[in-house]
């Protein structure tokens, strides 16, 4: 098909010409030309690629200019570096040549959004370190990461055009690591469209199914809310306060996140849209208006005393702000009211941006100043591998907070679930090192007790005190895990050497030379990661170094063997060997690949799969919706390879299935027969609980795919008294 040049260049001067209207800040002639400079070198180095859904390659860091400007309210520098955000990457642009044309910060920014390239090790995930490299330069410059959430944002605004097997891994990666990052950050509005355009892709027909029941009771919705609201707004109008009432509806990943953690349907889930009052006015009667809307509203709907909720006064540390509490309305629902200024809402939908317009208006703004602190104390265990940084990152990104006290009546925020220990560590390092024990409201408890919003906390501390291993099982803040691994660490190196000298000499008596090839074949044979951890577990008499004997080959060299009987080599290497021999493995055709089912999940025909390539263990096959799924994807994209079935129909798998209902004479005798009897399903386990009249069965059985096991459900679902049944993972379900 010819491509009419003329007409792309025309609509790509049009894209730019948008980018620039779209600007919410203040810019001069200089900005601008600086911002067209930019573009210049962007459509130049990238015309001649092109994007998956065939469009000129320019048009997507144009999108992405236009998000950081536009939805994020970023400045000139930042919008020129999203139009230069892949060149580095992907063209003949250097970063010296970003330097020369754009200045130093520019560099710096762009480099943070650059990938790392090469090998990957056994132990490292290709995913984990890119997120390490640009988080690492969130206390340089934060809009690395606000140019990458709008990268992300266009990415998965376009998923469409690229293969389902691709668009489960970015998809996994966003719901892993970049929404949580979105919502820390304040950006509510772009945190809630990664996490439904992550579903859409991860669970298309729950993603579907919700969305289809939103748009079905969108009137009854509607006209509920205008009734609910009128005699709030006409007593607020009459009591001179001037605000906006509106229905919020919940995001659709919320719903279905609270139908899978409470196991209810979507008829169940009763907040599935809030009513927010917004209130408009002057920063200085914000408080003192926000509780007198508070008052009316509660005048008319009888609140829930256990669902107030006040981040007025203690606003969340992303810098939220907004009065939350659950009212009872006429016709006996629960309806959450969202209590809040103008400013306050438009920091709750934009977050930095609005922090930003808002800056010298209010202390609060030291915010996100106090969060970057807490994110460089996570940093400075520099090395750390990339997959613990991220848990211990990922500390700081999800955790709700709670409020605690000095015995000087400071207040700190701490998490949910934050221990003594942790408010130790909070106060200060050697602090949280040489913690004993606590007083809480004046009450000793020992270093795990778990602190409450409100408590008064003392921390009791002695010198002869040094942090121990099980610190690690009773802290929760990155901070304090941060510090006892790096004080643990140095009492490692201190034992290391001491196993050094003995394996020196153990090696010295075998006459087998003490190399780093030998010393990586050590660390396979005892299943290390690295040589330190060796050492120390050396020093404490934990390695039985007899095992040495059987690797010595000739010269006084070691040799542990491959990772598999059949490939040789590093983890690249079987990678590219798996990938070679199939692009998609075909489960019942691809027999002479080595595959295993995942007993996590227990796939079987007729659901979605893909195959991840283990160390140890050739392919495992996942289902689609594995628990561990969102995870394996995020971080070992590199390692998923896709997978579909064929030729099974002879074969049984493993499956579960739990069901509810009221305990009737007779009816596990039923539940049994409809399972053995009439359907001819061999069961591997069946379990019965039952606690006032209300039963609860698990059973696991073998079946040949997904429509022979909605056959079984169905059936069972008519028997009278089984109120709900659903599938489970796996087989350990049984023992929760």
């Amino acid at each position: 098909m010819k491509i009419d040049t003329d007409r792309e260049n025309k609509d790509i001067l049009n894209a730019y010409r948008g980018l620039l209207r779209s600007i919410t800040v203040e810019r001069s002639k200089e900005d601008t030309k600086f911002i067209r400079k930019a573009f210049d070198v962007a459509v130049e180095a990238h015309k001649d690629m092109r994007r998956k859904s065939g469009e000129p390659y320019i048009f997507h860091p144009i999108a992405v200019a236009r998000i950081c400007a536009e939805e994020i309210g970023l400045g000139p520098k930042a919008i020129a570096c999203a139009l230069l955000h892949d060149t580095v990457e992907d063209t003949e642009i250097g970063l010296n040549d970003i330097e020369n044309l754009f200045g130093n910060q520019c560099r710096i920014i762009i480099n943070g959004l650059t990938k790392i390239s090469g090998v990957f090790d056994l132990h490292t995930s290709q995913q984990a370190e890119n997120f390490r490299k640009m988080i690492l330069t969130l206390p340089e410059d934060v809009r690395v990461i606000l140019i990458k959430l709008a990268d992300r944002l266009h990415n998965m605004r376009t998923l469409d055009s690229m293969r389902k097997d691709k668009q489960l891994k970015i998809a996994s990666e966003t719901q892993f690591l970049y929404a949580p990052l979105a919502h820390r950050l304040g950006l509510y509005a772009i945190k809630t469209e990664l996490e439904d355009l992550s579903l859409k892709y991860t669970d298309t027909d729950s993603y579907s199914t919700i969305n289809n029941k939103l748009e079905k009771t969108k009137d009854i919705r509607t006209r509920f809310i205008r009734k609910f609201s009128s005699p709030i707004k006409n007593t607020l109008d009459h009591a001179g306060l001037k605000c906006e009432i509106k229905g919020r509806q919940k995001s659709i990943y919320s719903i279905w996140n609270k139908m899978q953690k409470k196991a209810i349907n979507f008829e169940e889930v009763y907040d599935v849209f809030a009513i927010r009052v917004i209130i408009d006015t002057p920063l200085e009667s914000e408080k003192a208006d926000c509780w007198k809307a508070y008052s009316i509203v509660t005048d008319y709907y009888k609140p829930n005393p256990e669902r107030l909720r006040d981040w007025i006064s203690h606003p969340k540390q992303n810098g939220y702000e907004s009065l939350h509490t659950t009212v009872m309305s006429p016709t006996g629902k629960w309806v959450e009211v969202q209590i809040r200024t103008k400013r306050m809402d438009e920091i709750a939908e934009k977050g930095l941006a609005a922090h930003w317009k808002y800056k010298s208006s209010n202390e609060k703004d030291g915010m996100l100043n106090s969060w970057v602190d807490k994110i460089r104390e996570v940093l400075e265990n520099r090395d750390a591998d990339a997959l613990e940084f991220i848990d211990d990152f990922k500390l700081s990104l999800f955790a709700e907070e709670i409020f605690v006290f000095t015995p000087n009546g400071d207040l700190k925020r701490l998490p949910v679930k934050a221990t003594a220990l942790d408010f130790a560590f909070e106060i200060h390092t050697q602090v949280g090192a040489s913690c004993i024990g606590a007083k809480v409201n004046h009450k000793l408890v020992p270093l795990s007790h778990e602190l409450k919003s409100g408590d008064q906390v003392e921390i009791v501390t002695s010198t002869k005190q040094s942090p121990k291993e099980d610190w690690l099982n009773y802290v929760v803040t990155s901070k304090a895990k941060s510090k006892i691994k790096s004080s643990l660490k140095e009492e490692k190196k201190i034992a290391a050497l001491d196993g050094k000298e003995i394996l020196e000499r153990k090696l010295k008596t075998l006459k087998v030379a003490f190399s780093e090839d030998n010393l990586n074949e050590l660390t396979k044979l005892y299943g290390f990661k690295e040589h330190t951890e060796m050492y120390y577990q050396i020093a404490k008499d934990k390695v039985d170094l007899s095992k040495i004997k059987e690797i010595i080959v000739k010269g006084g060299k070691l040799k542990h063997g491959s990772i598999t009987a059949s490939i040789k080599g590093s983890l690249s290497t079987l990678v590219s060997t798996f990938k070679k021999k199939t692009d998609e493995l075909i489960i019942g055709e691809n027999d002479k690949l080595d595959y295993k089912f995942a007993p996590c999940c227990n796939p079987i025909p007729g659901d979605d799969i893909f195959g991840f390539i283990t160390i140890n263990d050739g392919i495992k096959i996942h289902r689609n919706k594995c628990p561990n799924a969102r995870q394996l994807m995020a971080n070992y994209a590199y390692r998923i390879i896709r997978a579909s079935w064929r030729g099974q129909e002879y074969e049984e798998f493993l499956t579960g299935m739990v069901f509810t209902g009221i305990d009737d004479v007779g009816l596990v005798n039923k539940i049994t027969n409809i399972i053995s009897a009439d359907l001819n399903v061999n069961m591997k386990s069946i379990s019965f609980d039952s606690h006032d009249g209300i039963f609860e069965g698990r059973v696991m059985a073998y079946v040949r795919d997904t429509e022979h096991l909605d056959n079984l459900m169905n059936t069972l679902l008519e028997v009278d008294g089984i109120n709900s049944i659903e599938r489970i993972d796996h087989e350990e379900e049984q023992q929760k």
